[in-house]
């Protein structure tokens, strides 16, 4: 018998795993990095319990930041954390809201990766 066959099969199987640690590995750093982003809300978001509904969100997310009205009618805030966390939190912006809001358009700036987070938790400002 020739062990030919069997060294190929050896050498495939090792790279697999090596493939597939990559993957992992370039996740978990993806996982590990840190965003932060700049929102406001337009609709029908103050007087609806917005800020409440958006400070439980965050904290069930695990996101830090801060929520507020603005004198225009609108909720402005900034959320930061992990990026996919982040992300899941701006779906929400975006299509979610607390039950009785109805959301026309959530704005998104200063969208960036950071290096470390700027708050210890999601709040309410006045």
């Amino acid at each position: 018998m020739c062990p030919l066959p069997f060294l190929a099969a050896a050498v495939a199987a090792s790279r697999t795993p090596l493939r597939l640690l990559g993957r992992g590995l370039a996740a978990m750093s993806a996982a590990r990095r840190l965003k932060s982003v700049d929102y406001e809300v337009f609709g029908r978001v103050q007087g609806v319990c917005f800020r409440m509904y958006t400070e439980d969100e965050a904290r069930k997310i695990g996101v830090v930041g801060w929520v507020k009205n603005t004198s225009k009618g609108t909720v402005t805030g900034q959320v930061q954390g992990p990026e996919e966390k982040v992300n899941s939190m701006m779906s929400w912006l975006s299509k979610v809201g607390s039950p009785s809001s109805r959301i026309d358009r959530t704005n998104f700036s200063n969208e960036k990766i950071i290096s470390q987070l700027d708050y210890s938790n999601f709040s309410i400002r006045y």
